[in-house]
């Protein structure tokens, strides 16, 4: 307390002043018409400014909840696409007598953990078999396909990530149809190789590759990227396809665990078949 005093003390001729100052204001304030509105107006700038970037700031916190919204409105509307349905043969749908029968939908989840730079790339997602997550789901984001769930727990998922070659993903170009496999060879997080498509096949820079469908983990038609090069080894019969990436694999935020509803049936079907 006494040192409080003495640095009052020291600086009574600031305090002074300030106080003083504070007197001639509010005398001036209350005594002319014009200094009052100029004073109410400047009040009334500096809160609204003060109300701005307090809006900005609580606009900016929220983005975290801005961004859950419009992540499960997304996967809503690819639940809702034409794409994620086929026609139904028969003369009558069980399903509210739709023409079409639902074959895809999607749970959105959140990459809490991810690698890119490693020679075996992973991503872990808050999302489990709670949720509905099991193995060999596959993964898209918001401009094209992530990789293929390996394992779930009931809280979080383990996915192996395209940046890997532990998996091949069955894929064509749009243009032509040609299909090969999206094969991880290139140590590039932006590229990958397309594998497996003949020398005959026409395939040109700039040529968009997209997923084939009827793995049971992809559906058809999701964006993979789009030809960066092409070359001929001689010897070999097909061509090597280096792909940009449409999905960038070194940011982390929302994705969609892709379930295929009539995955068990086709699994039934072709194991039978193989006896």
């Amino acid at each position: 307390m006494r040192d409080l005093f003495r640095f009052l003390y020291r600086i009574r001729s600031t305090l002074m002043f300030l106080g003083w100052l504070i007197v001639s204001l509010i005398l001036l304030y209350n005594g002319n018409e014009h200094h009052r509105s100029q004073a109410i107006s400047s009040s009334n700038a500096m809160v609204g400014t003060i109300f701005s970037w307090r809006k900005e700031i609580t606009d900016y916190t929220s983005l975290k909840e801005v961004n859950r919204r419009l992540a499960e409105e997304n996967a809503d509307f690819r639940n809702r696409h034409i794409s994620t349905y086929t026609p139904v043969e028969g003369l009558f749908a069980r399903i509210q007598d739709s023409v079409r029968q639902q074959e895809y939908r999607v749970i959105t989840a959140k990459v809490v953990n991810s690698t890119w730079h490693k020679p075996k790339n992973h991503l872990t997602l808050n999302k489990g078999t709670k949720a509905g997550v099991h193995g060999d789901m596959g993964v898209i984001g918001p401009n094209g396909i992530v990789g293929v769930v390996r394992d779930a727990s009931p809280g979080f998922a383990s996915v192996i990530s395209v940046l890997s070659p532990d998996i091949k993903t069955s894929v064509q170009l749009r243009r032509t149809g040609h299909f090969g496999l999206l094969y991880w060879n290139t140590n590039d997080p932006l590229t990958s190789s397309v594998i497996d498509i003949a020398k005959h096949a026409r395939v040109a820079v700039g040529d968009t590759v997209e997923t084939r469908g009827g793995d049971g983990t992809f559906p058809a038609g999701v964006l993979v990227g789009v030809v960066e090069s092409v070359e001929d080894q001689p010897g070999s019969n097909y061509h090597d396809i280096v792909v940009r990436l449409s999905e960038d694999m070194t940011r982390s935020g929302f994705v969609y665990v892709v379930d295929d509803l009539r995955r068990a049936e086709r699994d039934t079907l072709q194991k039978a078949h193989d006896r």
